[in-house]
């Protein structure tokens, strides 16, 4: 249970925006967990749910930031 809490440090420590740290931080949680379980694999299950996790917050921003504003069309 300590590595876990270790990795989601060091993602945080790595981490550079926000919305990477709140990405690292549930996937680690998650990916810990699972590989606790599936193999008393926690530190790897936590660095690959890290990775993961900051991968989704980035799309998620991303797919944020190319909404068009309200009234305007999408086209030049």
């Amino acid at each position: 249970m300590k590595r876990i809490f270790v990795a989601a440090l060091m993602c945080l420590l790595v981490g550079v925006s926000p919305a990477a740290a709140v990405g690292c931080l549930r996937g680690a949680l998650v990916g810990g967990i699972i590989g606790h379980y599936a193999g008393h694999h926690g530190f790897l299950g936590a660095a690959a749910g890290c990775l993961y996790g900051r991968h989704q917050a980035n799309e998620a921003n991303r797919a944020s930031r190319t909404v068009p504003p309200a009234g305007q069309s999408s086209r030049w």
